[in-house]
């Protein structure tokens, strides 16, 4: 039984002042790798839940074998492999006009691109679609995508200038804004979602390379600074309810709740040498303890599946108590 005294601590420490934990119980061994595999694969890229509760985890490989996207049921099974390209680095599953849909920025390829959930691409945003003068030297890095309540898609340059492209349902451009420059000064912008805990929704960006979260209007304007301190370097997140989950690709995931108060974190690495790099291998890989957090997603129920971004591939599962 916890202390008291020690649980009052450590919500004062979580949420600065009376904000309620959360917690969260460890599942080992959740992902049962497709046939033939130890491991799922070269991850480097999301992780997203159906309305059935089925899990899509990106996955890259040279040789396109169960690469691109990996389907998983409610229980952790594999059931089958999207064909789709295996340099998909960001992506979410929306309902849109006609169904839930596949909404992925590809990386290699400079593209977005829409898929149904069988894995068949109905639309696609190219490379000459996106405004010129806006690229930087090595061209786009796309890094993930989202869509506003009103269909437009959200584009962000996350390995490039972290500018953030803004197009309609059908994929026409419409605006630009953010980038390196003054008044968001944006850097290594990783992903960024809508998040529609508001009203209006607004974006939700994770700006890696200045260690902060913020929220911005749809417009593009600074709504407020979520977080900038304490936060090791925050790459990707999902939304439950009030809650959102981060994941952090120094080594930690973190739960906060809709007032930007944090609520709770998991896996906690402190090793040196084993977050922010994909390279540890599954013999150093510790129960319930994270590496290199990338992707992350709540299925249905407000449980936690987190991927990272590791050579040989590795998803993580805390179910909520």
């Amino acid at each position: 039984m916890r202390h008291p005294i020690l649980s009052l601590f450590t919500a004062l420490v979580l949420g600065g002042t009376a904000a309620a934990e959360v917690a969260y119980e460890f599942t080992p061994d959740f992902i049962t790798p497709p046939p033939g595999r130890e491991t799922i694969g070269n991850g480097h890229g999301e992780i997203a839940c159906d309305s059935a509760g089925n899990f899509y985890v990106s996955v890259q490989g040279p040789d396109n074998v169960d690469t691109g996207v990996q389907v998983y049921g409610p229980d952790g099974k594999f059931i089958k492999a999207l064909k789709l390209p295996n340099s998909l680095h960001g992506f979410v599953i929306r309902k849109d006009e006609g169904g839930e849909f596949i909404f992925a920025a590809v990386l290699l390829e400079q593209k977005v691109i829409k898929a149904k959930l069988d894995g068949t691409v109905v639309m696609e945003i190219p490379t000459s679609a996106f405004p010129e003068g806006k690229a930087g030297p090595k061209g786009l890095k796309l890094t993930n995508c989202d869509v506003a309540p009103n269909g437009d898609i959200y584009v962000v340059d996350g390995y490039g200038q972290s500018w953030i492209f803004v197009f309609d349902r059908a994929g026409k451009f419409k605006s630009v804004f953010g980038g390196p420059v003054e008044p968001l000064k944006l850097a290594n912008t990783h992903k960024i979602f809508i998040d529609r805990r508001f009203e209006p929704a607004r974006i939700l960006a994770c700006d890696r390379g200045n260690n902060r979260l913020l929220h911005l209007d749809l417009e593009g304007n600074l709504i407020s600074i979520i977080a900038s301190e304490g936060l090791r370097r925050p790459s990707s997140a999902s939304f439950h309810g009030d809650l959102m989950c981060v994941a952090e690709i120094a080594g930690r995931v973190s739960v906060w709740d809709k007032e930007g108060k944090q609520v709770a974190e998991l896996g906690v690495n402190d090793t040196q040498g084993q977050t922010n790099t994909p390279k540890v291998t599954p013999p150093d890989w510790k129960q319930g303890t994270v590496t290199s957090p990338h992707g992350i997603t709540f299925d249905n129920d407000g449980n936690i599946l987190e991927t990272e971004w590791n050579l040989f591939g590795r998803v993580l599962r805390w179910n909520r108590k």
